[in-house]
C-alpha cells in the first residue's frame, strides 16, 4: 500500500505541474493530494513538498488551516464535475455508476466549499 501511496503521490505532483499551464487542471488540489499521499508513504518528500520553492507557497496555507484560494476551490469543483457529468453521460453504462459518480462529486464538493477560503490567487 505504502508504493502505491507513493506512485500516487509523484502522479498527483505531475498532474499539479501540468495544471499550472493548463487551465483546466487545478493544481492546488492535486498538491494536496500528494501531501496526503506522501504523509502515509514517504516522510522526505512530504517535507520536500512542504518545502519546494515554487510548490510549498500553495500548500502551506492550508497546512496552515488557512484553507484553500478561492480560484483554486472554483477550478477544482469544476473539474470534478466536468469530468464527472462527462463520464456519466457519455463513457459509463452501469447505472449503479450513474448514480454513484454524482453523489461522489457532490461530497467532493461540499468538503471543497466547506474549507476556510485563504487569501490569495491560488492556481
Amino acid at each position: 500500500m505504502r508504493w502505491l501511496l507513493f506512485a500516487c503521490g509523484w502522479l498527483s505532483v505531475a498532474l499539479a505541474i501540468l495544471g499550472l499551464f493548463l487551465p483546466v487542471l487545478p493544481t492546488v488540489p492535486f498538491l494536496l493530494l500528494a501531501l496526503a499521499c506522501f504523509s502515509r508513504s514517504s516522510d522526505r518528500f512530504h517535507t520536500w513538498l512542504v518545502e519546494h520553492e515554487q510548490l510549498g507557497p500553495l500548500v502551506r496555507p492550508y497546512l496552515a488551516g488557512a484553507g484553500m484560494p478561492l480560484k483554486a476551490k472554483v477550478k477544482a469543483i469544476l473539474l470534478v464535475w466536468a469530468s464527472i457529468l462527462l463520464s456519466t453521460f457519455f463513457l459509463i453504462e452501469r447505472l449503479w455508476l450513474q448514480i454513484l459518480l454524482p453523489l461522489i462529486a457532490l461530497g467532493v464538493t461540499l468538503y471543497l466549499l466547506r474549507l476556510p477560503t485563504a487569501d490569495g490567487d491560488g492556481d
